[in-house]
């Protein structure tokens, strides 16, 4: 009887879980529209949260360290997307450029914008100053940091397991001349020994490949 209850479960649940699953991306209506003319996105250093435990704060220096830690796992998330949108377009499968983050860091830095004080730039501000056409920004939680080595191995959530270090990431892609978000991303995820920042970017952005709007194999 249990095993038949269970067997019901997962009839009404998995569609369930699938639904979820295409909700964690949105498009804007009017993106052809709006971006037609784009050629070149930047971005940004990420926000990113770690919620750690408190001798975990202590052995990472403090709250100090923590923030310090967390403006590195920023800047990771931002080198890794550029390095996944780089193999995009040698493959010839994206059709717009990705500037480097080390020029997209330095305008910033030169204009006296900190990493905490993107949040008080709107995205048409933004691309101005770094003379793109669109805004690529997003913010990353998790139990655990990924930069320093400890967390390793990722599985993305999809329903019924029980992750024990979990974390989320947000991608967000705004039109740099009217700030309208174009596209978002929203990916809960666990991880367990084994990878990295890239590992785990490259496989949310593969599993998201079909979705994205400046892909050729987009499909509106």
């Amino acid at each position: 009887m249990n095993k038949l209850v269970f067997a019901l479960l997962l009839v009404v649940l998995l569609p369930l879980a699938t639904l979820a699953q295409t909700r964690e991306i949105y498009t804007n209506t009017n993106f052809r529209t709006l971006a037609q003319s784009h050629k070149i996105l930047a971005i940004m250093p990420f926000s990113a949260h770690l919620q750690l435990r408190p001798q975990e704060v202590t052995k990472n220096g403090g709250p100090e360290g923590v923030a310090r830690l967390e403006q590195r796992e920023g800047l990771d998330v931002q080198q890794a997307l550029h390095s996944y949108f780089l193999k995009q377009k040698a493959s010839n499968d994206l059709t717009v450029d990705v500037q480097d983050p080390m020029r997209t860091n330095a305008l910033l830095a030169q204009s006296g914008l900190t990493p905490a004080q993107l949040a008080t730039q709107t995205p048409e501000q933004l691309a101005k100053l770094l003379g793109v056409d669109g805004i690529i920004s997003g913010d990353f939680s998790s139990t655990q940091p990924m930069s320093n080595g400890a967390a390793v191995a990722l599985s993305l959530a999809v329903g019924f397991s029980g992750p024990t270090n979990t974390g989320k990431l947000v991608i967000n892609i705004h039109d740099g001349k009217s700030g309208e978000l174009l596209w978002k991303y929203d990916k809960s995820l666990s991880r367990g020994f084994g990878s990295d920042t890239n590992t785990i970017v490259t496989t949310i952005m593969r599993k998201a490949s079909r979705q994205f709007p400046y892909s050729k194999e987009f499909k509106s």
